[in-house]
């Protein structure tokens, strides 16, 4: 028996750090990611496919990203069962209980809305831990699970639930974290065979068969491991498992650091951007140090206005940046500044070169006049 587990879709994400222009690119691409799974479910003759809670970014969506969604479900070619999480819960708002989504709703998608054993395929069980509020007052998985009878020879169960394992140091005021002995003890038990998790955007194996899929595409730069789907296979007789993580994101984001002292280091700066593929779905943060020239500052504000019009993103990160600005004689040298703009220069110069509040200001200040001068606006 094989399937795919997989979660936290967040179908709908805002992603309101990305530009206007980007924006649909990177909704467009969770669906695309939604349309690879079907086509992985068949190529890999999978029984079926579970998702892990999150399906949606939230219970108040348009309709339209609901009518996208069950368009690419539309397709799949093997059940398609989806668990509620923190995100679209189960509540008196519930995404799942619109209009927009029961009345479209495909025959082969499931919602599991409790934790009553849910036969998705002869032999085949899945135990859900639905969320019902943001905020449950409990361990969902172990109250789905605190009852189950030893699977019948021959039988497999899989539990699916959403949030975080007590042995990843999660919120420690929430109620609602997973005991991982708990789990174990099920699975050593033989009560269940298999526990696919969600809310951990990133893969992770907790155990030998508790495993967090992550999340299909690429949600925060904090994220180690995205952009997967796990193919799970399990023997009915002697329920031995084996999971494979396959990548199907086609968004990344990176974290880039470097010390900027020199015009060299610009260069290096400027051709580390330029080997970056795919930029469109690239979304990076800049970490930058070091002391500049006006020139060399200006160069680097010219590289990254223009890396801003090829990738989906490029911003600083703001906390750990730091350049200073020195004003070389020699960087203003021939521009042919006089009257007003060459005192504007002097006094800048001086304040730059301060220590208060304003000296950033200044360093700012000095690379638009010289950007001005050299254009000669």
């Amino acid at each position: 028996m094989r399937f795919v587990a997989t979660g936290d879709w967040q179908l709908g994400m805002t992603a309101h750090y990305l530009s206007t222009e980007a924006r649909p690119r990177f909704h467009r691409a969770r669906l695309d990611a939604v349309k690879r799974i079907g086509e992985i479910a068949a190529e890999q003759s999978c029984d079926f496919v579970v998702v892990c809670g999150d399906v949606f970014e939230s219970n108040q969506l348009d309709r339209a990203i609901i009518s996208r969604t069950f368009e690419v479900l539309a397709a799949f070619t093997v059940p398609v069962v989806l668990l509620p999480g923190n995100h679209d819960p189960l509540d008196a708002a519930s995404i799942y209980d619109s209009h927009a989504f029961t009345s479209r709703q495909p025959g082969h998608v499931h919602v599991l809305r409790d934790s009553e054993p849910f036969e998705v395929r002869p032999g085949v069980e899945i135990i859900g831990a639905p969320w019902f509020s943001k905020r449950p007052q409990g361990d969902l998985v172990a109250q789905a699970t605190q009852n189950l009878a030893e699977a019948a020879p021959g039988k497999v169960r899989i539990i699916a639930g959403h949030g975080a394992v007590s042995t990843l140091d999660p919120d420690r005021e929430s109620l609602a974290t997973i005991d991982v002995d708990s789990l174990k003890t099920v699975l050593r038990e033989d009560r269940a065979q298999f526990v696919a998790l969600g809310d951990r955007h990133a893969t992770y194996a907790v155990d030998e068969r508790i495993w967090y899929s992550g999340a299909p595409e690429v949600t925060s730069r904090r994220e180690d491991d995205p952009g997967n789907v796990l193919l799970v296979d399990i023997d009915a007789q002697s329920h031995a498992s084996s999971v494979e993580k396959m990548h199907i994101g086609r968004w990344s984001y990176l974290v880039v650091e470097e010390d900027v002292n020199s015009d060299e280091d610009v260069s290096h700066l400027e051709q580390r951007l330029a080997d970056i593929p795919d930029k469109d779905s690239t979304a990076v943060w800049l970490i930058l140090r070091g002391t500049l020239s006006t020139a060399a500052k200006s160069r680097l504000d010219d590289i990254l206005d223009h890396a801003t019009d090829l990738f989906a993103l490029v911003s600083l990160w703001e906390r750990h940046t730091d350049i200073a600005v020195v004003a070389a004689d020699e960087d203003f040298a021939g521009l042919g500044l006089s009257g007003y703009l060459q005192e504007s220069l002097d006094e800048l110069a001086e304040t730059a070169a301060g220590e208060d509040l304003s000296a950033s200001a200044a360093q700012d200040a000095l690379g638009l006049l010289y950007r001005f001068a050299r254009s000669g606006s």
